[in-house]
């Protein structure tokens, strides 16, 4: 299978648990990326059944309305049963990284404001230690050379998203370098960075569950 399909997969898989998890007139958050899009073309087969959604990004907002699902600022919702997006590494722990596309402080807001954080991912994103893909930083502009003078102490080799805003207007800085052994302490130790909005790790609040995209079929995690 070609990794789109892979994708394809875990989408439908994802819609599989929604249609059974979640309650009909609910909300449902929705992630950022090539992987949240298959599974927001797919929920456009099942927007009767549901009140709407919650976007983590203005270009997740545009192709929900695109298939005429409504979508509702967050500041509106109290809870949401479930937020379903994609990672850019996850491990054995459903820790993740994420921020490839430029979306990470939006997406760690919905995923806080979710029950169950439903992780949608080809087999090529797990990993055994996180680290291999960049870590995003989002920054205040103002604070981007400090934040990467920080960064560079804590062993990563911080490298500014030339040409790349964010939908806060901030700047990301993609980390390389490092290795990831404790995710929780590192997540915190970053966003303790004064000018740091947030980072890509999502090991605080981590996946409930994992729909893995194999060539073998989908797996569940936890089984």
């Amino acid at each position: 299978m070609t990794q789109d399909e892979l994708k394809a997969a875990v989408a439908q898989a994802a819609i599989e648990y929604v249609l059974a998890e979640v309650p009909q007139g609910a909300l449902i958050g929705v992630g950022t990326g090539s992987t949240a899009n298959y599974f927001i073309d797919a929920l456009a087969a099942h927007k009767d059944r549901y009140r709407g959604a919650v976007a983590s990004s203005e270009a997740t907002r545009q192709r929900l309305e695109q298939h005429g699902i409504a979508v509702f600022d967050l500041n509106e919702v109290s809870e949401l049963p479930v937020y379903v997006d994609g990672a850019d590494e996850i491990d054995a722990g459903l820790h993740m990284i994420k921020g490839g596309g430029g979306a990470l402080t939006r997406e760690k807001i919905v995923a806080a404001v979710a029950r169950t954080f439903v992780c949608i991912a080809d087999a090529s994103k797990q990993v055994e230690v996180m680290g291999r893909f960049p870590l995003p930083v989002e920054v205040i502009p103002m604070a981007r050379e400090y934040v990467a003078r920080e960064l560079s102490q804590l062993g990563g080799k911080p490298v500014l998203r030339a040409g790349f805003i964010t939908d806060n207007g901030n700047q990301i800085l993609d980390v390389h370098g490092l290795q990831i052994t404790a995710p929780k302490a590192l997540e915190e130790r970053i966003n303790q960075i004064v000018g740091v909005v947030t980072n890509g790790l999502f090991a605080l609040r981590p996946a409930d569950v994992l729909l893995l995209g194999t060539p073998q079929g989908v797996q569940r995690f936890p089984g």
